[in-house]
């Protein structure tokens, strides 16, 4: 039997795939962990300039609250022709308390004449596994992973979340969004970090 595993982020769409991903562990939300330790957590406020920097702080901050192992990702977009935006900044592009619509009607327009050639564009994610209060102390386990694919003129597709319908992702021949969690999961960023990073989960947690 493994440890449990906080994974910090309340996107119910990351922890699905994650709990895909990481099918036999004891994956306990945000608000699961809250319940369990009897108090609130609050939000880590992400103002790392990398996804490995935000990903650690919010693993590290969950971890000494919930005094469990923390798993933390920090993901966005890099779009070649923005040069590399809205990268970090991907879950509030449109700025503060907007949703993914805002964020994906913003990214349309910032790509208003740019040609379909020109519209290269990846999916990259961070994770960082944290135990502040076990052999791991201040240090992180960490891994990443990217997928390649381009930004198209209009939305395809009902499934998935944030940039999901506007990423076309060539291996898949179709967008993340017409692709869904099953195929996704197979690589997608988030997929491709979490396959460097699980020897090192099933090591540390004694799996």
């Amino acid at each position: 039997m493994t440890r449990p595993l906080v994974f910090a982020t309340r996107n119910k769409g990351k922890l699905v795939e994650l709990r895909e991903l990481l099918a036999g562990f004891d994956v306990l939300s945000i608000d699961e962990a809250a319940a369990r330790i009897g108090r609130a957590i609050p939000e880590v406020v992400e103002d790392a300039d990398t996804f490995a920097g935000n990903a650690a702080k919010k693993a590290r901050e969950v971890s000494l609250i919930t005094q469990l192992p923390a798993l933390a990702d920090d993901s966005g977009l890099e779009v070649d022709a923005l040069g590399g935006a809205p990268g970090v900044l991907s879950a509030r592009y449109a700025g503060a308390g907007h949703d993914d619509a805002a964020n994906n009607a913003k990214l349309l327009v910032a790509l208003t004449g740019v040609s379909a050639e020109r519209r290269t564009a990846r999916f990259r994610a961070a994770l960082a596994l944290a135990d502040v209060s076990g052999v791991l102390g201040d240090r992180v386990l960490a891994a990443d992973g990217a997928c390649e694919g381009v930004i198209l003129t209009a939305p395809r597709g009902t499934g998935g979340f944030g940039y999901d319908p506007l990423f076309f992702a060539p291996e898949l021949g179709m967008t993340f969004a017409e692709a869904g969690v099953g195929s996704k999961s197979q690589l997608s960023h988030r997929a491709r970090a979490m396959a460097a990073m699980k020897p090192q989960l099933l090591s540390y947690l004694g799996a």
